[in-house]
């Protein structure tokens, strides 16, 4: 019998949320609560369903997002989320049909890329994704930070309060904003995900159970809100002596003075003896805000936002570049899009990317571009890996010098 893949509709969406938790290995249970609460947060038309005779075998779904790229500017992309394939259904190519039929979807709403977390390295590379964004949890010893614990607040005028859900709901929001206006990798957030995020709105099952958190805002002396720090505590006591690690939520900071006061604020707090961060950026300011940087240790580093560019005049031309310069790219692409052979001229005016005949400097496929566009990767190294051809003398220098950027990207939201 064939294998059937379609938009599926809302008579569909009990079997597909059913294949979905056993795609992630959740309890078969399918609730009337979270069919509605899903149905409420999922666009069916751009829903996916893999259907054997009558029953889901795979799932995909995807969702318009806007991501900031270096210089500020959002792009509008597709975000894809909720991918699984039944493991009784495999190689058969369920996946490659769901993708396939994304990809020319977002290519159709003019997309400039598309997005996804991805749970192995292997799979999505073959589809022009690459690895844009890493991110780094650290484990943080608080006996050996060398920070004086009697903590009297900020030391910059500034000042360190708790605050509630309700309180997060309203100004939340627009300290998102702010960082996102500024720090690239960062993608936008809906309502819908700040009353998720607060407890608003019950989780799905397979998330973990919801724990009200303590949230901390930061203002500056100015009273403008430019910290949040979400931390929830896992207490464990050794007879007598506390041994309680503050696990962060979530953590958004508008500059260093806010970094460093919720920071000490957190390492300061009685019965806390570690801290794990959460996922921050790879070249993130945690372990030299403290006296003794050891303190702070890797936990894990991973790579994390993965992108698949699909129109790349459109997103080259949106970023800023560190060095004035023009390079052509020769980009491979046999399956999508987005190849063909680009002049990207950068100045302090702006950028500009067009397809040209120009002999190529750069030749790579798009997969290596993806891992360029946010400015994380270095074009040197990929020429050293042999994942990149410099076709003219130079040109990979060049491209690193313009590429580049100061910080790297940062994505701190999983979708």
């Amino acid at each position: 019998m064939s294998l059937d893949v379609r938009t599926i509709d809302e008579g569909d969406l009990p079997d597909w949320l059913r294949a979905m938790h056993a795609g992630f290995l959740q309890p078969p249970v399918v609730t009337k609560e979270e069919i509605e609460m899903r149905r409420a947060g999922t666009d069916l038309a751009r829903a996916q369903g893999a259907f054997d005779a009558e029953q889901c075998v795979g799932t995909f779904r995807s969702f318009a997002q806007q991501l900031t790229v270096p210089g500020g500017t959002p792009v509008t992309v597709s975000a894809v989320s909720n991918v699984t394939v039944s493991p009784t259904h495999r190689r058969r190519g369920l996946l490659s049909r769901m993708m396939e039929r994304e990809l020319r979807a977002a290519k159709e709403r003019g997309d400039a890329a598309v997005t996804l977390v991805a749970s192995e390295w292997l799979i999505y590379g073959r589809f022009g994704f690459g690895p844009a964004a890493w991110v780094t949890d650290w484990e943080v010893e608080v006996a050996r930070t060398g920070l004086d614990r009697r903590y009297a607040g900020p030391g910059d005028g500034g000042r360190v309060d708790f605050t509630d859900g309700a309180t997060v709901r309203r100004l939340g929001p627009a300290l998102h904003e702010r960082l996102r206006a500024v720090r690239h990798g960062v993608v936008d957030r809906s309502e819908r995900w700040w009353r998720l995020a607060t407890g608003d709105i019950p989780r799905p099952p397979g998330l973990p159970a919801w724990t009200e958190p303590h949230y901390v805002l930061y203002r500056s002396p100015g009273g403008d809100v430019d910290g949040l720090l979400t931390y929830t505590v896992d207490e464990l006591w050794d007879g007598a002596r506390p041994k309680n690690t503050a696990v962060v939520r979530g953590f958004l900071a508008m500059t260093p003075e806010a970094e460093r006061a919720l920071w000490h604020f957190l390492l300061s707090v009685d019965w806390i003896t570690r801290v794990e961060s959460g996922h921050l950026a790879p070249d993130d300011l945690l372990p030299f805000l403290l006296p003794d940087p050891r303190a702070a240790k890797v936990a894990m580093q991973s790579d994390f936002l993965w992108l698949r560019p699909l129109d790349v005049p459109a997103l080259l031309a949106a970023r800023t570049y560190a060095r004035p310069g023009s390079l052509v790219l020769d980009v491979a692409d046999p399956a999508g899009p987005a190849g063909g052979r680009f002049l990207l001229e950068a100045g302090p005016g702006g950028a500009s990317c067009t397809p040209t005949r120009r002999p190529a400097e750069l030749s790579l496929s798009v997969a290596e571009l993806a891992s360029l566009c946010l400015g994380d990767e270095s074009p040197v190294r990929l020429a050293a890996l042999g994942r990149l051809d410099e076709q003219r003398a130079g040109a990979a220098q060049r491209a690193e010098l313009m590429l580049r950027t100061a910080r790297r990207p940062w994505c701190p939201d999983m979708f």
